[in-house]
C-alpha cells in the first residue's frame, strides 16, 4: 500500500490503527474539538491530541434527551458518539467556548460521561491586547493542569520542538493545497480532505512521513481536467468528505476551503523562536478569524476572496449547519459581498448528518449551471 493509500484509508477506518498502537504502547489520548486549541501543548506533554468528530453519526436519540432540537446538529452528533461509547479510548477531553452549543456540550459530557480530565480553555471573543494576554493565560493554566494530572513534563524545549513538528505538518499541507490551484488537479476535493482529516487522528510524525510521501505521489500524477466548475467550500465544519462528495458527483471539483477542518487551521506558521508558549498564543489567537470573532468580518471576507482567486474557482459554496448561529449570519453576508466582487456564491443549509442528500443536490445542480464553463 502507498502512502497516500494509507492516508486516503484511515478516516474510513472502524477501528484507528494508530491509536491502537499508540494505547497498546502505554500512551493516553486527549480528544479536543476547535481549531483554537493548540495542540501542540498536548503533543508536547508525550500525549497524542485527537480531534473530535462524527463523520459516522446518523441517530441522535440519545443526545436530544440533553440539548433540544434548536441545538445544531454538529454539537449534538459529537454528545450521541460520546454517549454511545464511541470515545471511551479518550484519557481527557479540552474544549473551548467556541460557541454556546460546544459551551453547553462539555456541561453534559462533564457530567454524563466521567472522563477522568475535562479542561475548558476560553477565549475572548475579540482579538485585542488584553485578550491575548488572558488568552496565553488559559494556555498556561491548561498546560500546567494536563501535566499536573497526567504526571508528565512539558518543558520550553518540549513546546519548541512540538512547533517545529506541526510547522512541518503546516507546510506540507500547504504544499497539498498549492498543487490542487493547478488546472489540472492532481486530487479530487473529497481525497483531499481525507487526508487532510487524517492529520487529527494519528501521531504528527508518521503523518508527516506519509503526506511527504504522498505528495511525490501526486505531483507524478497527469491530473484532472473533466469538470464542470472549479469551487471553493467554506462554512460550517465539515468532518467528513461526504458532502464534498456529493458536489463532486454532480460535475463540481473542489480546489479549496476555508472550513476549520482545512485550511484556515494549518495556512499559518508558529513562530520558532522566543516564547514557545507567547507564539502559541499570538498564531492561534489571530490566526484566520471563526465567525465567533467580533469585529473581524473584513478579515474573513479577505482570507475567502484571497483564497477563491488563488484557486481560480468559478464559484463558492457556504454551507451552514441548521441551527449555527455564528456561520448563518456570516455566510449571509459573505455571499453578498462576494457577488459583488464578481464570485458567484451560494449559501447552503444543511445537518450534520446529510439526510436531505435529494434537496441539498438539487441545489448544488441549479448552482453549477449557472456558473458552468462554457
Amino acid at each position: 500500500m502507498t502512502a497516500l493509500e494509507e492516508l486516503l484509508r484511515v478516516p474510513n477506518r472502524t477501528e484507528n490503527p494508530y491509536i491502537k498502537e499508540w494505547k497498546g504502547n502505554g500512551g493516553r489520548v486527549i480528544g479536543f474539538t476547535c481549531s483554537y486549541v493548540p495542540e501542540e501543548v498536548i503533543h508536547a506533554s508525550g500525549l497524542l491530541p485527537y480531534r473530535i468528530e462524527a463523520r459516522d453519526c446518523r441517530d441522535t436519540d440519545l443526545a436530544d434527551v440533553y440539548m433540544h432540537r434548536f441545538n445544531c446538529t454538529y454539537a449534538r452528533c459529537i454528545l450521541q458518539e460520546g454517549l454511545s461509547n464511541r470515545y471511551d479510548f479518550l484519557d481527557g477531553i479540552c474544549l473551548l467556548n467556541g460557541c454556546e452549543q460546544i459551551r453547553r456540550l462539555y456541561e453534559i459530557w462533564n457530567a454524563e460521561r466521567k472522563t477522568d480530565y475535562m479542561y475548558m480553555v476560553t477565549i475572548p471573543h475579540s482579538i485585542y491586547d488584553e485578550g491575548l494576554a488572558w488568552y496565553r493565560d488559559e494556555l498556561f493554566n491548561f498546560k500546567e493542569k494536563l501535566t499536573s494530572d497526567f504526571a508528565v513534563r512539558c518543558s520550553k524545549q518540549d513546546l519548541s520542538e512540538s512547533i517545529k513538528v506541526y510547522n512541518e505538518t503546516r507546510r506540507l499541507i500547504m504544499d497539498l493545497y498549492k498543487l490542487r490551484q493547478s488546472e489540472n488537479v492532481p486530487i479530487s476535493g473529497s481525497d483531499a480532505l481525507r487526508i487532510v482529516l487524517s492529520a487529527y487522528i494519528m501521531p504528527k510524525e508518521t503523518y508527516n512521513m506519509l503526506l511527504r510521501e504522498a505528495l511525490g505521489e501526486l505531483r507524478s500524477r497527469e491530473g484532472k481536467d473533466e469538470y464542470k466548475v472549479r469551487l471553493l467550500v467554506g462554512g460550517s465544519a465539515v468532518d467528513s468528505p461526504e458532502l464534498f462528495e456529493i458536489i463532486e458527483s454532480l460535475g463540481g471539483l473542489i480546489v479549496a476551503d476555508t472550513l476549520c477542518f482545512g485550511s484556515r487551521q494549518f495556512d499559518h506558521m508558529v513562530a520558532e523562536d522566543g516564547d514557545p508558549l507567547d507564539a502559541l498564543a499570538r498564531t492561534y489567537y489571530s490566526h484566520n478569524p471563526c465567525p465567533r470573532m467580533m469585529n473581524e468580518y473584513k478579515n474573513r471576507l479577505k482570507f475567502t476572496e484571497d483564497a477563491a482567486r488563488a484557486a481560480s474557482v468559478d464559484g463558492v459554496i457556504l454551507q451552514k449547519i441548521v441551527f449555527c448561529d455564528n456561520h448563518a449570519v456570516d455566510s449571509t453576508m459573505l455571499a453578498d459581498d462576494l457577488e459583488a466582487k464578481g464570485i458567484p456564491t451560494l449559501v447552503m443549509e444543511r445537518d450534520h448528518m446529510l439526510t436531505d442528500t435529494g434537496r441539498l443536490r438539487t441545489r448544488v445542480e441549479a448552482f453549477m449551471e449557472r456558473i458552468a464553463r462554457r
